[in-house]
C-alpha cells in the first residue's frame, strides 16, 4: 500500500482545508446564533445555505459518490481523508457539501439499485442538494441489531404496496426538506430464507397513512442540522408498486451494500473529530494554569494528549487500509477491516473526546464548546450501522473458522 495520497487528492484536501478555514469554522457560531432566531429548529440558518452555494461554486460537492456519472467519481481512499476534514465540523461541513448521512446512504441506493424513473424522481433532486431523504430500517419493540427481527410488515394488493409498523431513530426525517423515505420491511415474513424476506420500498413523506410521531434525543440533542431523529409510523401507506427498489426479498443485500461505505465514512469522520478534540485539547492546555503551572505542563494532561495522538495515528492507518482494500477487492472482500474500524473507531474517539471534555472542566459539557455534542454523536455511533457487539461476534466468528 503507497501510503501517499495522489495528486487528485492532494488538491482536493488544499481546497477544503481552505473552505472550512474561510467558511465552516466561522459559520458555526453564525448557524448557532441564526438558529435561535428561526421559527422551527429543523431549518436550515440562512448560512447553511451559503455554505452550500460556496460549496458548489468551488467544486466541493457529492465528493462521496463514487459513479462519476453522479459524483465526484472518487475512490474511497481518496474520499476518506476528505472525510475526515470534513469530520472536524461535522453538523455543519458533510451538509454544506452534500456529503451527509442519511443522503449519503440513500443515493447510494438509488445510483446502484434504483431504476430510471427512481433517479430521475429522487435521486438528481438529492444530489442538487434540493430536498432531504431519510431510511427507516431501525425499529423500537425488537432488537434491530438483527436486521431479520423487523417486523414492518409490505404486503401487496394488486398494483400497490400497502406499509405498515413503526420506525424510531429515523435520521433526517424531522428536515422540512425531507421528502422520501427509503422503508425496509418484509415482504415475505414467513419465507424460508430469512435473508430473503425483507423489501426496500420509497415511500414519500406525504404519504397518507404516514405520521412523523416525534423528534427523538441522543443525550438531549436533537442533531437539527441533520433534520434530527425521528419516530415514524407507517399505518396502512399505500405505494406504487414501482416504487419497489430492485427486487422483492432484495432489502437485506441492499443494506448490506448501503453500510458498507457508510461505516467508513462514519469513521473517517470520527477521526475529525478526535482531530478537533487534540487541537482543543493542546490549546486548552497551553491558555490555562491549575497548582503553579499550565495544564500543559502537568503530567496528566501530556499522557492524554500523548495518547490521543498515538490513538489517531493508529486508526488512521487501519482505516485507510480498509478503504484501500475495499477498492482493490470490494467490499466483502474487506469485510473483517471494515468491521475492525467499525468497533476501533468510534469506542477509541469516544475515549479521546471525554479526555478532551474533561480537561475543559464544566466548560467541556456546555454549550460553549463543541465537545459535548461530538461525544453524542460519537457514542451513538457505537450503535448505528450495528452495536459493536454485533461485529465483534460476527469477526471472532471468522477468525475462529480459520482453526475449524
Amino acid at each position: 500500500m503507497d501510503f501517499a495520497f495522489d495528486a487528485r487528492t492532494e488538491e482536493l484536501r488544499a481546497r477544503l482545508l481552505a473552505f472550512m478555514d474561510e467558511h465552516v469554522y466561522p459559520a458555526e457560531q453564525v448557524a448557532h446564533e441564526q438558529r435561535a432566531r428561526l421559527s422551527s429548529p429543523w431549518e436550515n440558518p440562512p448560512v447553511v445555505e451559503e455554505l452550500k452555494a460556496q460549496a458548489r461554486r468551488q467544486g466541493l460537492w457529492n465528493l462521496f459518490l463514487p459513479d462519476a456519472e453522479y459524483g465526484a467519481g472518487l475512490t474511497n481512499l481518496q474520499y476518506a481523508p476528505l472525510a475526515e476534514i470534513t469530520g472536524r465540523s461535522p453538523q455543519l461541513a458533510p451538509t454544506a457539501t452534500n456529503c451527509a448521512a442519511p443522503d449519503t446512504g440513500n443515493m447510494e441506493v438509488l445510483a446502484q439499485f434504483g431504476d430510471e424513473r427512481q433517479k430521475k424522481q429522487w435521486l438528481e433532486p438529492l444530489l442538487a442538494g434540493e430536498i432531504r431523504s431519510a431510511f427507516a430500517m431501525t425499529e423500537p419493540d425488537v432488537a434491530s441489531s438483527d436486521a431479520t427481527n423487523i417486523t414492518t410488515h409490505i404486503r401487496r394488493e394488486g398494483d400497490e404496496y400497502v406499509i405498515s409498523g413503526r420506525k424510531w431513530y429515523i435520521s433526517g426525517a424531522m428536515h422540512p426538506d425531507c421528502k422520501i423515505f427509503i422503508v425496509m420491511g418484509k415482504t415475505d415474513p414467513d419465507g424460508p430464507d430469512i435473508r430473503r424476506q425483507q423489501s426496500m420500498v420509497l415511500v414519500p413523506r406525504d404519504t397518507p397513512g404516514v405520521t412523523v410521531e416525534r423528534a427523538m434525543q441522543v443525550f438531549g440533542y436533537e442533531d437539527h442540522y441533520h433534520g434530527g431523529h425521528a419516530e415514524v409510523v407507517f399505518d396502512e401507506a399505500r405505494v406504487p408498486v414501482s416504487n419497489l427498489i430492485g427486487e422483492e426479498g432484495g432489502g437485506f443485500a441492499i443494506a448490506q451494500a448501503r453500510l458498507g461505505p457508510g461505516r467508513i465514512h462514519h469513521c473517517m469522520r470520527l477521526i475529525g473529530m478526535a482531530e478537533r478534540a487534540i487541537e482543543l485539547m493542546c490549546r486548552r492546555a497551553v491558555s490555562r494554569e491549575a497548582f503553579g503551572k499550565a495544564l500543559a505542563q502537568q503530567g496528566v494532561v501530556q499522557n492524554w494528549i500523548a495518547d490521543a495522538r498515538v490513538a489517531v495515528e493508529q486508526l488512521r492507518l487501519l482505516v485507510l487500509k480498509t478503504a484501500w482494500m475495499m477498492d482493490t477487492v470490494g467490499n466483502r472482500g474487506a469485510h473483517t477491516e471494515i468491521q475492525a474500524i467499525k468497533i476501533a473507531t468510534p469506542r477509541t474517539v469516544v475515549g479521546i473526546l471525554d479526555r478532551a471534555i474533561q480537561l475543559h472542566g464544566a466548560g467541556g459539557v456546555s454549550q460553549d464548546f463543541p465537545l459535548a455534542e461530538l461525544y453524542a454523536g460519537a457514542r451513538t455511533l457505537m450503535l448505528a450501522d450495528g452495536p459493536d457487539e454485533v461485529h465483534q461476534r460476527s469477526l471472532a466468528r471468522r477468525e475462529i473458522k480459520k482453526y475449524l
